[in-house]
Formats: C-alpha cells, sequence, structure tokens
C-alpha cells in the first residue's frame, strides 16, 4: 500500500488504516477483513498500545481497539491515514473499506 514503509510493514498500515475508516477494530475483524493471521494483527495492535496510539477494552470477552485521544501526535497521525485512505485505488477501497457496518433493518431483502 502508501505507508508502510513509515509504519514498518504492511499490516501495520492495514491496521491503522482499518481504525482510521472504521474508528474501532477487533483483531479477528481486522484479520478477516486484509486476509491476515490473526497473530499478525494482535502484534501490531498491542504494539500500537504499548506506543500509546490505541486503547483497547473489553466489550464482553472481545478485546476492541480504538484511538488514543491522549496521544500527542493523534491529529497528525489520522490526517495522513485520511489522506492515504482518499489516495488508493478504487479497488481496493471497495474490497477493504466499505463493509457494511450497522446491521440490516429486520425483514429487509438483501440486494
Amino acid at each position: 500500500m502508501l505507508l508502510s514503509g513509515i509504519f514498518g510493514n504492511e499490516t501495520a498500515e492495514k491496521v491503522l488504516l482499518f481504525l482510521e475508516n472504521y474508528e474501532f477494530g477487533y483483531p479477528r475483524g481486522i484479520a478477516k477483513t486484509f486476509d491476515l493471521s490473526i497473530s499478525q494483527v494482535q502484534n501490531q495492535l498491542e504494539r500500537f498500545e504499548r506506543e500509546g496510539i490505541v486503547a483497547s477494552r473489553l466489550v464482553g470477552k472481545t478485546r476492541m481497539y480504538e484511538w488514543n485521544p491522549r496521544y500527542l501526535f493523534l491529529p497528525e497521525l489520522r490526517a495522513m491515514l485520511e489522506k492515504a485512505l482518499k489516495r488508493l485505488p478504487e479497488s481496493l477501497q471497495e474490497k477493504y473499506f466499505r463493509a457494511r457496518t450497522r446491521p440490516r433493518r429486520k425483514g429487509k431483502p438483501l440486494p
């Protein structure tokens, strides 16, 4: 993708782009989106949490990750990620970053 050189590897870039696009996520969901192993995603999220970039909380038995609002460079990081998301080819945007996140109304037919 576009920023893997800055973040160290492509998995780190994908995790951050996912969080920028969806605001929060959990390791299995992120791994499934990009067809990565869960351990790769967990390692990146743990690294980002150690550095203070993201924060996690338990929702039931699931550990959810979201941006840490106290991170000093958060506005700059998010601005860079937002710009990268806009510059991705349309095919990648459709494939990874346009998934439905809200539940469908009961009884509504599938397209």
